[in-house]
């Protein structure tokens, strides 16, 4: 087991199946660059739904965008099967399904990186974000994200 598994096991997080609810794949690889399709705040006991700053506070949200990263991480391992390889978590783009005057996407989003940081270190962990608020999400979860990530290509 790769030093990431093992970091989510000592945090007590499991990658979950992978889901998708249309017709794309979860992992699109370019190069080095492997673009992961968004992913929803789903786990065994259902996804998180709502409006952030109405139905979903800040805690609840920060935890949703934490699911999404090992939903996201769930793809990722179709492509890059040992997660340890990854060379950088480049960009994640983080959509809030947003109340009326709710702005805080930013407090909300920190809860992806901060999970990604934890698991891949500064080095590997530190990346580019942009946190945006929507004004409706897919079957209204409550936060959707995508990462791009730098993984060498395996060799033929």
């Amino acid at each position: 087991m790769g030093h990431v598994e093992s970091r989510l096991q000592e945090l007590g997080l499991q990658l979950p199946a992978r889901r998708s609810y249309g017709r794309y794949v979860g992992a699109a690889r370019s190069g080095n660059l492997v673009f992961l399709s968004g992913a929803g705040p789903m786990r065994a006991q259902g996804a998180v739904f709502g409006k952030v700053g109405a139905e979903v506070d800040i805690p609840q949200a920060q935890e949703a965008a934490r699911l999404c990263v090992l939903n996201c991480l769930s793809a990722l391992k179709e492509e890059v099967p040992d997660l340890d390889h990854v060379s950088r978590i480049v960009k994640l783009l983080g959509f809030v399904n947003s109340a009326p005057g709710f702005n805080q996407q930013h407090v909300v989003m920190d809860g992806a990186s901060a999970l990604l940081l934890e698991l891949f270190g500064d080095e590997k962990g530190a990346h580019a974000r942009s946190s945006v608020g929507m004004a409706e999400l897919p079957l209204n979860i409550a936060v959707e994200v995508e990462m791009i990530v730098e993984a060498p290509a395996p060799t033929p």
